[in-house]
């Protein structure tokens, strides 16, 4: 696969700085790339690279002000990292239209139905009544369950399981041992000291544009779905409870958890390593820093809170400068005391 300068300009919208014919057949970063290779420029910590690189085409922020000569071909852009990102998903896209067809072996229920264009890898599982859209991929161990609905153009990586009556929507990803659809964690205590377990009958929706990455837990309803909105972005090893809601756009990093039927708001920042209580509310637009225990609703919009538990985070960092300074304020409280003591032996009166 090849691309001149001229195309890959006609593509990200930029304009074109030497050698329009200029050509390359991978990618490389900047300060490692060879001669026919892609690379780009978007942090001006790397800026030195840009005079001494070998890649021979070079996307860059069209406001960037040369301090020397390039040999390479530039493509000048408004977002050179954007730009960056735009290619590299073309690239992903034509790879990837050259998987199709049903390899052996696999099993597909003669009820399930396959768009058209459909990927299924070797060792691939397709059970009763399974809807699976066009251009849909299907890697190694991928296994989708009775009823379960795969929108167009998504794309299961190896070992994913979609378990029954799930629904996955349109151009979402799901990488490498996650699954959907296991039983939310639901059990009734005993007198006896036992649990009992819930029977947990609802399903779990992703809608479009959602991205999950690998070994992420969603888990089904009790009753109803828990619902994963469009554009949503889950990283590797995530654990979502039954009857959750995560917002539009929102985004949770590695190792979070949210607990049963809690709903985030949309364009949530939740950080790594997060722990979110159950049957809460988070607002739209929160910011929940890495490692934060949050254990009560965020009902403004906008708002940042960090720590365990979880508090605005102006005044979490003013609290943090208090800590620090503590051995410092134990020092004149003593000082303090042995003053009070000496005005109290001399009877000197205190005003």
């Amino acid at each position: 696969m090849q691309f001149t300068a001229a195309e890959i300009a006609m593509l990200v919208k930029g304009n074109v700085e030497g050698d329009a014919g200029a050509s390359v057949n991978s990618f490389g970063k900047i300060e490692e790339a060879t001669k026919g290779q892609l690379s780009f420029l978007a942090n001006p910590k790397y800026e030195d690279y840009l005079y001494t690189t070998s890649a021979s085409i070079i996307i860059i922020n069209s406001n960037l002000e040369l301090r020397q000569p390039v040999g390479s071909t530039l493509v000048r852009v408004k977002d050179a990292y954007s730009a960056f990102a735009i290619l590299l998903q073309k690239y992903q896209e034509i790879e990837r239209e050259q998987l199709s067809g049903i390899q052996e072996p696999s099993y597909i229920s003669k009820s399930a139905k396959l768009g058209e264009h459909v990927f299924v890898a070797a060792f691939a599982y397709i059970s009763d009544n399974a809807v699976i859209g066009n251009n849909v991929k299907l890697y190694p161990g991928v296994f989708i369950g009775n009823d379960v609905v795969i929108g167009d153009n998504t794309i299961l990586h190896p070992g994913v399981k979609i378990y029954h009556d799930c629904i996955v929507g349109k151009n979402v990803t799901i990488h490498a041992g996650s699954v959907v659809g296991g039983d939310g964690f639901g059990f009734a205590p005993q007198t006896d000291g036992s649990f009992k377990k819930v029977p947990q009958i609802g399903n779990v929706i992703i809608e479009d544009f959602v991205e999950i990455g690998s070994n992420a837990a969603i888990d089904r309803a009790t009753i109803g779905s828990t619902l994963i909105k469009s554009g949503a972005k889950l990283d590797n090893l995530i654990q979502v409870a039954h009857n959750v809601e995560v917002g539009t756009n929102t985004v949770i990093a590695a190792q979070a958890g949210v607990s049963g039927s809690t709903k985030i708001g949309n364009n949530v920042m939740i950080g790594g390593q997060a722990g979110i209580v159950g049957h809460i509310q988070i607002a739209d637009g929160s910011r929940i820093n890495a490692q934060s225990g949050v254990s009560k609703s965020i009902k403004s919009p906008n708002t940042t809170v960090t720590g365990t538990p979880a508090f605005d985070y102006a005044s979490a960092l003013r609290s943090q400068a208090l800590a620090r300074n503590l051995p410092e304020v134990e020092k004149r409280i003593s000082q303090l005391e042995e003053l009070v003591k000496q005005l109290m032996a001399e009877k000197v009166p205190v005003e």
